[in-house]
């Protein structure tokens, strides 16, 4: 059995060094481009990111990387799938969300997820089988049984603005039901808050695998639930996440009838 010990420590180390990055930086006026429609990119982006990939090259130099900004680099078993910055709008704008989050892939199955949350300093870590932890102290789910009393996350699909008025329709059912909605614009922080219990759950479409994969494992090993919606691979950006008592009535709100 892998023993998966020093892929957590690799994993935290590397979300430290690129907070290590952006923590000066927060709060300050950045440069940025455009790569797409509302997606940005700053220089404090690159720098994140070539932290972390230095730190997991050093332990593990045969492994493979797949980045928000670098893409995928090299072929193997172990996969790390990174975002040095997610919430990059926030971070330029001052609003203090943002995120390092750094998964890795074994053979195809989520097996360690480290989430630093930058503002607070606050660490989210797993592996599986081993519980989910916020700077070393474990957490879990929250215990909210009524769909009715919870408070549930979302984002916007501002990427994607042709399926606004589906996703309206949807944000109304679910707004009907549920007691808050909030919106961070970091979903690597909405699953992370979703691990200890802040939030009940979160849904959104249109993300990538960089600002999921670790938060699936954490937000699993805290005793959640993390799946797809509507049956699709894990990491297709598509994702419902939530304390186990109120996921199915959640996903059927989400998924339709």
């Amino acid at each position: 059995m892998l023993d998966l010990k020093p892929f957590v420590e690799v994993a935290k180390k590397a979300a430290l060094a690129a907070g290590e990055v952006i923590k000066p930086e927060l709060g300050k006026v950045h440069r940025y481009r455009e790569k797409g429609e509302n997606d940005f990119v700053t220089d404090v982006d690159i720098r994140a990111e070539e932290a972390i990939r230095k730190v997991i090259l050093e332990a593990f130099p045969e492994h493979e990387i797949l980045s928000e900004e670098a893409g995928e680099w090299g072929k193997s078993d172990f996969r790390w799938i990174v975002d040095p910055l997610d919430g990059t709008k926030n971070f330029i704008h001052g609003f203090p969300y943002v995120a390092v989050s750094v998964g890795l892939q074994v053979k195809g199955e989520l097996v360690v997820g480290a989430i630093l949350d930058v503002s607070r300093d606050d660490l989210y870590f797993a592996a599986k089988g081993m519980g989910a932890y916020r700077n070393d102290k474990r957490i879990h789910v929250s215990g909210e049984r009524e769909l009715s009393r919870t408070m549930v996350a979302t984002g916007f699909p501002f990427r994607h603005k042709e399926f606004l008025d589906d996703y309206l329709r949807l944000f109304r059912k679910v707004f009907l039901n549920v007691s808050a909605v909030r919106r961070v614009g970091a979903a690597a922080l909405d699953l992370a808050y979703v691990a200890c219990g802040m939030f009940d759950g979160f849904f959104e479409y249109y993300l990538s695998p960089w600002d999921i994969a670790a938060g699936i494992v954490i937000v699993r090993e805290a005793g959640g639930i993390a799946e797809p919606i509507a049956g699709e691979d894990e990491l297709s950006g598509n994702i419902i996440a939530a304390t186990p008592a109120i996921f199915e009535s959640l996903k059927k709100l989400v998924e339709g009838d």
